[in-house]
């Protein structure tokens, strides 16, 4: 009985390890792979940080998104484009964004 307790105390002080890696894990979202996919590779963090301020708010996030979209020839719709600008307005920018 005493050998069976021990083994039950670490998981009421530290819980399940099987739960912590299940906890770091998350799904990434629609317009984090987008970008992934089709963006990071020819622009790093540095260029959402340059002196050059083009992004000043949200919509022109948008629009530079879209823009860049264009260029590039992808043909994402709106909600593509809508989920890049979420994505990278919470990972850089943090406007306050229409819902």
């Amino acid at each position: 009985m005493l050998h069976k307790s021990m083994l039950v105390v670490p998981f009421i002080f530290f819980g399940n390890p099987a739960d912590a890696g299940e906890q770091a894990v998350r799904d990434a979202s629609r317009g984090e792979l987008l970008y992934a996919t089709h963006c990071e590779s020819c622009h790093n963090i540095e260029v959402h940080w340059r002196n050059k301020h083009v992004v000043t708010d949200w919509a022109s996030l948008g629009l530079q998104v879209r823009y860049w979209q264009g260029v590039a020839g992808l043909g994402w719709n709106n909600e593509d484009i809508a989920e890049v600008a979420r994505y990278l307005n919470t990972l850089h920018y943090r406007y306050s964004a229409p819902d």
